[in-house]
Order: structure tokens, then C-alpha cells, then sequence
């Protein structure tokens, strides 16, 4: 191939289709396998609160490569060498954490190109670049690359409209967790005034035209996609484990210790 192919996952955020997906923290590549043959549409694989290294990643798209599901990357800050090294290793659809305003915004847009459009450093050798197989790698790679934006602060909710009119922001991904903390509610993201802010800054990223989107992980990601998010994880491997082990190990309690 000599061409850098097309990322049909960024076309997707871009029409606000649905995309329904599973947050992968387990940092194991066998699991990684089974999710993306399962049928979802994505998959989030996590290095920021996981130990997945980019090694590990470099092997976790290579598990995901030649199945229907798209592989999204989430790094662990806003900082433009792990951005680069991610970009380089292969990634292409990048989500980026706490992102308080739409000037950090226009910094992560700037560390996924390369100049004059931003400060992404060149190299095209890379796995990113197709081993300088992509021959119009340079031309096209800042065109390719899908990002996303988690919104976990009051500022960020603030400066929400001016973050997705960023050029160069794809999605935007509300993180419940860190949001509810944010705002004096940690452990309460579920709790009715969340609830409210999460359906405003749904509705905002809907007015300015951008695909947003949530992590739930209670079974209750049905109400997200009906308040119009279309970028929406319905559960994590860590709690889709814990409840299959919890629920046998209960299940064949009466049997132990006889």
C-alpha cells in the first residue's frame, strides 16, 4: 500500500453517525482481540489511567488492524512528545484529557500537525507513516488525524462552544468522573445536577455541530445517545470482568468450603 489510507472513523464524527464503543484499560492485547471482533464500533485504549506503555499499544493496533472496529488512543495529558510518539507509533484517532479552554484546544490540534500548521515533529520512517511506504504521507497525514477532547472542568463546560468551533477538534468526550469531582460531586456523576450539566454541555456541543461524547459504565448509556451524544462507551473490560467474575463466584457460593 502507498498510500495513507483514509480514516473513515474521522468521516463518521465528522457526519455524527452513532458510534457505539468499549473503554479498554486491561492493557492486554488477547483481550483487545475479542473486543474488536465483537462488533463494536470502537475502542478506547487507554494510557492514562491504565499501565499500557506505547509498546503495548504499537501490539493493540495491530489486534484491532483488519476487523470493523476502530482503534481510538487515549494519551495521558495535553503534552505535545506523548502526542507525537502516539502519532508516530500508529495512531489515528487520538483523544486527548482534560482540556480546559478552547486555547488548549488550538495547542492539541497544533501537536497532531505537522508545520506550517503546527509543531508535530516530521518523520514519515515511522509505523504512523507506513515505514516511508505512504507516499503522500506528508501531504495528507494532518488531514487524517481524528482528535477528541475530553471536557472534565467547570472551565472546559464554560468554554465548551469555543472548544468544539476549534479548528481542528473532531469530538469532543465529556469525562463523568473528573466532571462530577470538578464540581464538588466526586463519586456523583449520576446525581441529578450532574445529570443537568452533562445534558447542557450535550446540547451545546449538538449546537455548534460537534460530535460529543460520554463514558458510562452503569448499563445507562441508552439516555446519553437520546440526549444526542453519538460518540458514547457503554461499558470498560475492568467492570464488564468484575461483574462476570462477582456474578459466578456468588453463584457457586453455596458449593465452597463443603
Amino acid at each position: 500500500m502507498n498510500s495513507l489510507p483514509i480514516n473513515t472513523f474521522k468521516q463518521a464524527l465528522i457526519a455524527r453517525k452513532t458510534l457505539v464503543g468499549l473503554w479498554c484499560n486491561l492493557a492486554s492485547l488477547p483481550t483487545t482481540e475479542i473486543a474488536a471482533t465483537a462488533g463494536f464500533d470502537w475502542l478506547l485504549l487507554d494510557m492514562e489511567h491504565s499501565p499500557t506503555d506505547l509498546a503495548t499499544i504499537g501490539g493493540m493496533l495491530l489486534a484491532v488492524r483488519n476487523t470493523p472496529t476502530h482503534a481510538v488512543v487515549r494519551v495521558p495529558s495535553n503534552d505535545m512528545t506523548s502526542i507525537k510518539r502516539a502519532l508516530d507509533t500508529g495512531v489515528t484517532n487520538l483523544m486527548i484529557p482534560n482540556i480546559r479552554n478552547a486555547v488548549e484546544a488550538a495547542e492539541a490540534v497544533s501537536y497532531t500537525r505537522f508545520a506550517p500548521q503546527g509543531l508535530r515533529g516530521v518523520a514519515g520512517s515511522t509505523r504512523g507513516g507506513g515505514y516511508s511506504r505512504y507516499k503522500d504521507y506528508m501531504a495528507r497525514a494532518n488531514d487524517e488525524i481524528a482528535l477528541i477532547l475530553q471536557i472534565e472542568t467547570p472551565e472546559a463546560v464554560n468554554d465548551l462552544d469555543a472548544i468544539c468551533r476549534t479548528p481542528g477538534v473532531d469530538a469532543v468526550f465529556i469525562g463523568p468522573s473528573d466532571l462530577s469531582a470538578s464540581y464538588g460531586h466526586r463519586g456523583g456523576a449520576n446525581g441529578s445536577e450532574m445529570q443537568a450539566i452533562i445534558s447542557n454541555a450535550i446540547a451545546t456541543a449538538n449546537a455548534a455541530n460537534k460530535a460529543v461524547g460520554i463514558l458510562s459504565t452503569d448499563g445507562g448509556a441508552a439516555k446519553y445517545f437520546e440526549q444526542g451524544a453519538t460518540l458514547v462507551s457503554v461499558a470498560t473490560d475492568i467492570h464488564l470482568f468484575v461483574r462476570a467474575c462477582d456474578e459466578l463466584s456468588a453463584k457457586f457460593a453455596p458449593w465452597r468450603g463443603k
